[in-house]
């Protein structure tokens, strides 16, 4: 008989910067799921890849100083390396920027057109010019925009739109009757209480603000969504053909199997995904599953705070299983885990170390002092045996179960059940007093041979976790891995066999103190690299600046003043209104993105002895890395307002051009935060 199939793929890894360690997370997830369903008898084909298109990776190249196309390739590259570097069995790994990816989204579009679930029209609402925003009258805020707080006006922009309420309560319908098609259940509630109840807007789904993109074939001022393009990878990356010549291969895989994602792109993937596929007249996926987050301390990380964690630096203190032990181990199944340098040093000495290194070591020790290496099966059983199988029988059923339910963190506990059952049946039998009477030899024997069969079932089942430990342990061992379906049986290691002579030490203990002087180097060596980033930048806009000078200096006078902006007045205020205005300096500490916005940035601002939280509508003219350790002017006195959720508390002055660049207005002279400017 042939194998079932088992198509499983993980979001497309975006190519805007190298992964951090929670981005590594999820390859290293599906892949102890893609392990263990092979160990089940399936056959797995697992996809992976990079997303890379968009405006942010426009952005992003014009900074750098390349082509989208040779700042994609360089971080798809470096992504290809940390996934390889985790000893991940991913068996294709697919790029937007592919041709046959790009030919077949392009071709996807026209078919969504031309049977009209695609139509031209146009944006209309009130717009907002720096924030590039359309809103409806429910979502300004005092009849501004809700991003930045600024005038908007009527406006019209000419765009595609899928009509996504053509096939909602179809949607609808099939989350009601497959409970399972969204997990975990959380996330299914979220998805139809905050979007598909109370009904759906039609998705624009092209650009013309921005080329990197892939064209609409009919009209090229427009590029295709980047989420059109992106999720349709999962198709294209089989073999599906628009135009009805799909390969074999796309027949036998899709529907997928399992979609693995991070939590926060789950609505793309459970509405406007199966909606997309609606509308092709192909089957829905079989499960979304939406993991947490992995957090640095509790925190998101970012590079201006300095807490970024990367899966090559944690592997050049841990080892690679180290690490995919404890992301694995340590993520609950619905909240966001946490990892810090303590924890994982903490993890590898408790539970590496102590619960496994050492039973393997001191196992294969006992076996050659006391009988040369040779492991023999005597039969000298006593009823404390009995407690000691059925656990370790027990396990490959309880793993089993917690992987159908990709309860992955639970699946190592049973594993490491086993391990902890070994070590207390060897404080149990005590095979030190055992070999000091010649009489109780079978039964020393016994017991090591108990042990070396366990650790051959717990070893085996480790193998979708931690391959290269589980291959180290059954080598030792002098071992064949177990499959799966002859764990049930207790004895199969054939007796007379002979462990390694020189054991080696799987885990060392760490020291706390030289791991976190190690952690602080990494630290400050990245510290060092986004400084010099930003001082490159720096120097960029400088030269661009000096440049734009010069030109502007050897431009007709008429010319110049073409290009002034016209102030429009406003109402004239005394100099008592003014005098109720007040400003300071303020100094940047911390700057993130605003999740729920698309344009704020959320600045830590210092001003005197106080520090404030203040709202910026700027995310399109600087990188919350560029923010931190500016000296900027603050209006203090601002009412707090509320935007995106969270509350702001001043007010940053810019400059804006008439193209709706802006520019931070900083002092001329080093002054101290908290300087009043009068």
């Amino acid at each position: 008989m042939s194998k079932p199939k088992y198509y499983m793929t993980t979001a497309i890894a975006y190519t805007s910067g190298k992964p951090h360690i929670g981005n590594t997370y999820e390859i290293v997830l599906a892949d102890s799921i893609a392990r263990f369903r092979r160990e089940q008898g399936y056959d797995v084909f697992f996809q992976t890849g990079t997303d890379e298109h968009g405006q942010k990776i426009e952005l992003k190249a014009a900074e750098a100083g390349m082509t989208p196309k040779e700042y994609v390739d360089n971080v798809s590259g470096e992504i290809h390396r940390i996934w390889d570097l985790m000893n991940t069995s991913y068996d294709k790994f697919i790029r937007t920027t592919d041709t046959d990816h790009e030919a077949q989204v392009q071709k996807i579009f026209k078919k969504l057109y031309d049977q009209g679930d695609i139509y031209k029209g146009a944006y209309e609402g009130m717009y907002c010019t720096p924030c590039e925003s359309f809103w409806t009258e429910s979502q300004l805020v005092d009849g501004k925009c809700p991003d930045c707080g600024r005038p908007v006006k009527p406006a019209k922009e000419e765009a595609y739109f899928f009509k996504m309420s053509k096939y909602a309560d179809r949607l609808i319908d099939h989350i009601n009757t497959h409970p399972e098609f969204i997990q975990p259940v959380s996330r299914k509630n979220e998805m139809m209480n905050n979007f598909l109840l109370p009904g759906l807007q039609d998705l624009c789904v092209s650009r013309t603000s921005f080329k990197w993109g892939i064209p609409v074939t009919f009209d090229d001022k427009h590029v295709v969504y980047v989420w059109l393009d992106a999720l349709t990878n999962y198709i294209t990356g089989i073999g599906y053909d628009a135009e009805g010549q799909s390969t074999e291969q796309f027949e036998k895989l899709w529907p997928a199997d399992l979609h693995l994602i991070g939590k926060d792109i789950i609505r793309f993937h459970t509405i406007y995904w199966p909606i997309f596929l609606m509308a092709l007249d192909l089957p829905l996926p079989k499960q979304v599953f939406g993991h947490p987050w992995l957090l640095q301390g509790g925190e998101k990380m970012s590079k201006s705070r300095g807490n970024v964690l990367y899966a090559d630096d944690l592997v050049d203190v841990y080892g690679v299983d180290a690490v995919r032990f404890f992301v694995l181990h340590e993520m609950p199944f619905e909240n966001d885990g946490v990892i810090t340098w303590e924890l994982v040093t903490e993890r590898v000495n408790s539970e590496l170390a102590n619960t496994l290194g050492n039973l393997v070591n001191r196992t294969i020790s006992m076996s050659n002092k006391y009988f040369g290496g040779v492991v023999t099966k005597t039969g000298a059983a006593e009823p404390v045996d009995e407690d000691l199988k059925a656990t370790v029988l027990a396990v490959p059923g309880n793993v089993t179960k917690k992987m159908d339910e990709l309860r992955v963190a639970d699946a190592i506990t049973e594993i490491f059940t086993l391990f902890k059952r070994c070590n207390k049946y060897i404080d149990e039998t005590m095979p030190w007093a055992l070999a000091k009477d010649e009489a109780k030899k079978d039964r020393l024997a016994e017991v090591l041979y108990n042990l070396i069969e366990s650790i051959t079932i717990g070893a085996s089942l480790l193998e979708s976790f931690m391959p290269e430990t589980s291959a180290r342990i059954l080598t030792q061992l002098n071992a064949k891995k177990r499959a799966l379906d002859e764990m049930g049986t207790f004895g199969l290691y054939e007796s007379g066999m002979k462990v390694t002579e020189k054991p080696e030490i799987l885990f060392a203990r760490l020291d706390g103190k030289a791991v976190l002087e190690k952690a602080e180097e990494i630290r400050k060596a990245q510290m060092a690299e986004f400084e010099a980033e930003n001082a490159k930048k720096a120097a960029l806009e400088a030269q661009a600046a000096d440049s734009t000078e010069s030109i502007a200096q050897d431009s007709k006078t008429e010319a110049t003043e073409a290009q002034e902006m016209v102030l429009e007045p406003k109402e004239e205020i005394t100099y008592d209104d003014f005098d109720k205005l007040q400003f300071a300096v303020g100094e940047i500490i911390a700057c993130e993105e605003v999740k729920k916005s698309r344009k704020l940035l959320c600045s830590q601002v210092k001003i005197g002895n106080q520090v404030r939280q203040i709202l910026s509508g700027i995310k399109a003219a600087y990188s919350p890395e560029e923010m931190v350790g500016k000296k900027v002017m603050v209006l203090v006195n601002l009412k707090p307002a509320k935007m995106a959720g969270l509350v702001s508390e001043g007010m940053l002055l810019c400059a804006e051009d008439a193209e709706g660049n802006l520019s931070l207005m900083t002092p001329e002279k080093e002054m101290p935060s908290g300087a009043e400017i009068c």
